[in-house]
C-alpha cells in the first residue's frame, strides 16, 4: 500500500509516519529498521493504538525483552533461530547459560557459532597446512562441506557463499500465554530452506559462472 522513509540517524518521533501507516489501508506495518528505532517505533504505535499487525523484519528476541510482553504482543517476526524452537536449539542455549544465566541468544549469535564450528570442523578433517595454505581453497572446502549444528539443523553453502537454512515466521506471545522470561514466541509458519533465500540467480554475484 506504500512505504516511507525516515531521516536516519536522529530521528526519535515517529508518530506522522505511524499515522500515515494507519490511514494508508494496510492491513500489516512492516518496519524495516533495527535497533533502537524499531523499539520507539513499537511503542509508539502501541501508546496510539495503531490497529494494523506490526511486523518487524529485523527484531531480535533481546529487543522483545526490552520491550515486554504488554507492548510486544501480536508483533510477526521473522528469523532463522530461536532458542526454544526445538531440542537441538534448546541444547545450544542450555550450554550457554553458565556463561550467560540471565538472557537468551538472538540468531546473530547462533550464526557466529555455526559459521565459527563449520570451520572448525573443516580444520579438523583437512588438518593445519590445508588452513594455513590457499584461502580459496579453504573456502571451497567450506562451501563442499555440509553444514549441520545444533542452531540451524542441516544446511549447505551455495556457491555465491550465501548459508542455507530454514527460516520462520513467529508471532510474540500475549503475557497470559507465556510461561516465563524469553518464552516469547509461538509458531505461525516456516519456509524450507530452498525457498527462504533470494535465488542463485538473481543474485548477479561473480562466483556464479553461468
Amino acid at each position: 500500500m506504500g512505504s516511507t522513509a525516515y531521516p536516519f540517524p536522529g530521528t526519535t518521533d515517529f508518530s506522522s509516519l505511524l499515522v500515515q501507516a494507519q490511514s494508508s489501508g494496510a492491513k500489516v506495518l512492516g518496519l524495516c529498521n533495527a535497533g533502537t528505532d524499531t523499539i520507539n517505533s513499537i511503542k509508539q504505535a502501541k501508546e496510539f493504538g495503531l490497529t494494523m499487525t506490526i511486523a518487524g523484519l529485523l527484531l531480535f528476541i533481546s529487543d522483545v525483552h526490552s520491550l515486554g510482553l504488554e507492548v510486544a504482543q501480536g508483533i510477526a517476526v521473522t528469523n532463522s533461530f530461536y532458542w526454544d524452537a526445538n531440542t537441538r536449539t534448546r541444547a545450544f542455549s542450555e550450554r550457554l547459560k553458565p556463561k550467560a544465566p540471565n538472557v537468551r541468544p538472538t540468531m546473530v549469535q547462533a550464526g557466529v557459532y555455526s559459521s565459527t564450528l563449520h570451520w572448525l570442523k573443516l580444520a579438523a578433517q583437512a588438518g593445519v597446512p590445508v588452513m594455513k595454505g590457499s584461502g580459496v581453497e579453504v573456502v571451497e572446502r567450506l562451501k563442499a562441506m555440509p553444514t549441520d549444528d545444533d542452531c540451524f539443523g542441516a544446511g549447505s553453502i551455495r556457491i555465491d557463499g550465501r548459508k542455507i537454512h530454514p527460516s520462520y515466521l513467529w508471532q510474540v506471545k500475549k503475557p497470559s500465554e507465556s510461561k516465563g522470561p524469553w518464552d516469547y514466541y509461538k509458531p505461525v509458519a516456516s519456509t524450507p530452506a530452498e525457498d527462504a533465500f533470494r535465488p542463485l540467480n538473481a543474485g548477479g554475484c561473480a562466483l556464479v559462472k553461468s
